[in-house]
């Protein structure tokens, strides 16, 4: 059984999903591709590890090495891109339905595509989530359901409360990331999208 992924559409959706398998074959999950930029796009990759450890400078190498063999092959940028790797950090993107239920209790924002109630800002605690709806208890008082499909964007709100529960789950021996660091994060040299060569082969990755 596959790990939940997160909704992604366009460019977007079709990076996740090339690199999805791979990179839960190797034990991680992704968490959020996005793509900025326009003259230079930069490819960024969030990912957790399913044991649920905190992502490591190492994790982060391995999953760049299998994100960018894939997409060496798929080719789905055209020109030349960058790849960055990271985790999500401690206020990270809620993009699946686990992330929310696992934060419940803690305070989100999140900003919507259509407006609901005649506003597409809301900031609150996290209430529970179904797989229609994300429920708040917003800040100015009175409760909220976000239809996830209105969703444009949402994440946590870094709290005292939330470093100290997502410290607490740091195995012995290892540090969850600081406040001040809010990732860590693997940029790779620049890329550029292989062309096919007049014979129908490919060309070497250029660097």
């Amino acid at each position: 059984m596959s790990a939940e992924r997160p909704i992604h559409d366009g460019l977007e959706g079709r990076i996740a999903d090339s690199i999805a398998p791979g990179i839960e074959a190797l034990g991680y999950e992704l968490v959020r591709v996005q793509v900025s930029g326009k003259e230079r796009p930069v490819v960024q990759i969030m990912a957790d590890r399913t044991d649920g450890a905190p992502i490591t400078v190492e994790d982060c190498e391995t999953i760049s090495h299998q994100v960018s063999a894939v997409l060496d092959v798929e080719d789905p940028i055209r020109g030349e891109w960058m790849l960055e790797v990271s985790s999500p950090g401690i206020d990270r993107p809620l993009t699946r339905i686990k992330d929310w239920v696992r934060f419940t209790g803690h305070i989100a924002t999140v900003d919507l595509m259509v407006p609901q109630d005649g506003r597409r800002r809301f900031r609150g605690v996290i209430l529970n989530a179904t797989p229609e709806n994300a429920h708040l208890r917003l800040d100015e008082g009175g409760e909220v359901e976000l239809p996830h499909g209105n969703i444009r964007r949402a994440k946590l709100v870094l709290t005292d409360e939330l470093i100290a529960a997502t410290a607490g789950k740091a195995p012995a021996g290892e540090t969850e990331l600081s406040a001040e660091a809010e990732d860590e994060s693997i940029p790779s040299a620049p890329r550029r999208a292989k062309k096919p060569a007049p014979n129908g082969a490919r060309k070497l990755k250029e660097h």
